[in-house]
């Protein structure tokens, strides 16, 4: 997919990898870039530096999302390429609340569903169209710590490759992002940052490079980490070793080895 001339939507917008897809976006020459985010006046800032439309949303709400669709359609132009970006991480452990859970889910997972619920029907009708869901590299190969978000982002990959199976013969592309530590808000000194941390802590416009690349060759999962393919195919060789591995890992990142 060629970025110049294109309409795109990005949640997650107002700060970390959305914004600088964002501005990376309207340096490609898009030809409107949607900044949109549950902090209004973070969207507001990108927007007015990217020359778009800011829109509030919380992308856990499905009329939120439908909203940002009527209106970007009604007042841009069709959507080309929408960007579920918007992440949550909440849930460490067993001790989660249910609500650290049902946000997770909403944020991380639904607001994936409702954007393709919305706008498949449409895209199809014109020809096709993308998407370029923002998961990580713990949808892939799960994480110390981070119990929701993990299981989550593993869910938002699964829909990513139903959604691409079933429609990528009716125009419908779609990309999973999938880094692994990137310095961002969500990004703290806690365990779970320190084991995705492992490969070194990626800046957001260095992550950017990686998403034109994928989006230019239309890949489905986009590695910014390349070392996460090699994970993925030891983890799958061999479960067993995998898991006591990173059991270790654990125990060494916490203190609880000797």
């Amino acid at each position: 997919m060629q970025i110049k001339d294109k309409v795109i939507v990005v949640t997650g917008a107002a700060s970390g990898i959305g914004q600088a897809m964002a501005r990376r976006f309207s340096r490609e020459g898009a030809r409107s870039v949607v900044s949109v985010d549950l902090n209004e006046e973070g969207a507001a800032a990108t927007a007015a530096e990217t020359g778009g439309l800011a829109l509030a949303a919380d992308v856990s709400v499905e009329s939120d999302i439908q909203n940002v669709i009527e209106t970007t359609e009604s007042e841009v132009g069709p959507i080309d390429l929408f960007c579920s970006n918007a992440g949550i991480g909440l849930g460490m452990d067993l001790s989660a609340s249910n609500q650290d859970w049902d946000q997770s889910w909403g944020v991380n997972v639904m607001s994936h569903v409702f954007a393709a619920r919305h706008l498949v029907p449409r895209m199809i009708e014109r020809g096709g169209g993308y998407f370029l869901n923002t998961a990580s590299a713990a949808g892939l190969l799960n994480q110390i710590g981070g119990a929701a978000y993990a299981v989550t982002k593993h869910a938002a990959v699964g829909f990513g490759e139903w959604l691409a199976l079933t429609h990528q013969h009716e125009g419908i592309r779609v990309s999973m992002l999938c880094p692994q530590a990137v310095r961002t808000a969500m990004t703290d000194d806690g365990v779970a940052t320190a084991a995705a941390a492992g490969d070194g802590l990626m800046e957001p416009d260095r992550l950017a490079d990686f998403v034109m690349e994928g989006l230019g060759d239309e890949r489905f999962l986009i590695l910014p980490h390349p070392e996460v393919l090699e994970y993925m195919r030891r983890k799958t060789a061999d479960y067993d070793r995998w898991i006591g591995g990173m059991s270790r890992l654990k125990q060494r990142l916490t203190g609880e080895s000797d």
